[in-house]
């Protein structure tokens, strides 16, 4: 790609510090797109990936917010725009630490804690970004989903709820903003040696068992790379999708087939 594939300005990665969300910053930057890079506590990260966007020969800004904060949200999107003119993608790849429960073990406070941050977040993200889309003459949703949604994942309850009903968010902004030139997709990831997986497996979450368990349902035996989700995501912003919009990309070895 090239950048004749975006709009100027710049994608926003909301997320962008962690270890899915730096790989998905770098891909933007090799597809030729400036990227601003959104962090909640890890601002050397942050900094570290916009080196890398920059060393690519793209502008890089780094921006910190709290997703279930709204004038976080507010403050770090106007700055964004500020620096990069106009935002052409919107992608949300932030969300809580997912502790691994049933649902019947799931306490009142983990179930408030993500809907409040990660669902409650992502229309913290709509709310700042939608208007503003909209008087730039359209742009582009990327969410970072769950390949739950194809096959439900025991103990994954905390990941997989709050991701469902934003699911349903991108299929109604895709349905009433098109009109408007704004598309709305997402990427479902499986599971990505990155990020969350890597911290849940560090804790001891995942054992010999669980790993064996869960390839048998892949198609293709292996876990995903970060970067093999930054194309997808690059794909679904670009204008090589300019017709695509309400979609959902699974990036999960074939997990559910």
């Amino acid at each position: 790609m090239n950048d004749k594939c975006f709009p100027d300005g710049a994608a926003l990665v909301v997320g962008g510090s962690g270890g899915v969300g730096q790989a998905v910053c770098v891909e933007f930057a090799r597809a030729g797109t400036d990227v601003a890079i959104t962090y909640h506590r890890r601002k050397d990260a942050a900094e570290a990936v916009a080196q890398k966007v920059r060393g690519l020969g793209r502008k890089a800004s780094v921006h910190q917010l709290t997703l279930g904060d709204a004038a976080q949200v507010d403050s770090a999107v106007a700055a964004a725009s500020a620096t990069h003119g106009r935002l052409h993608t919107v992608v949300v790849a932030a969300g809580t630490l997912a502790q691994q429960v049933l649902i019947s073990e799931m306490t009142s406070q983990q179930w408030h804690t993500v809907i409040d941050q990660d669902l409650n977040g992502f229309y913290n993200v709509v709310r700042a970004t939608l208007p503003r889309l909209k008087a730039w003459g359209g742009g582009s949703y990327v969410h970072l989903g769950s390949g739950g949604h194809l096959r439900w994942p025991e103990r994954d309850v905390m990941s997989v709820a709050p991701k469902a009903a934003i699911e349903a968010l991108i299929t109604g902004i895709a349905r009433e903003e098109g009109r408007h030139g704004i598309r709305a997709n997402s990427v479902l990831l499986g599971v990505i040696e990155a990020g969350m997986f890597l911290e849940l497996t560090r804790q001891g979450k995942f054992d010999d068992e669980w790993v064996r368990e869960v390839q048998k349902s892949l198609a293709l035996k292996r876990w995903g790379k970060p970067e093999e989700i930054g194309h997808a995501c690059v794909f679904l912003a670009s204008n090589r999708a300019l017709y695509v919009t309400g979609q959902r990309i699974a990036v999960t070895g074939g997990y559910g087939l």
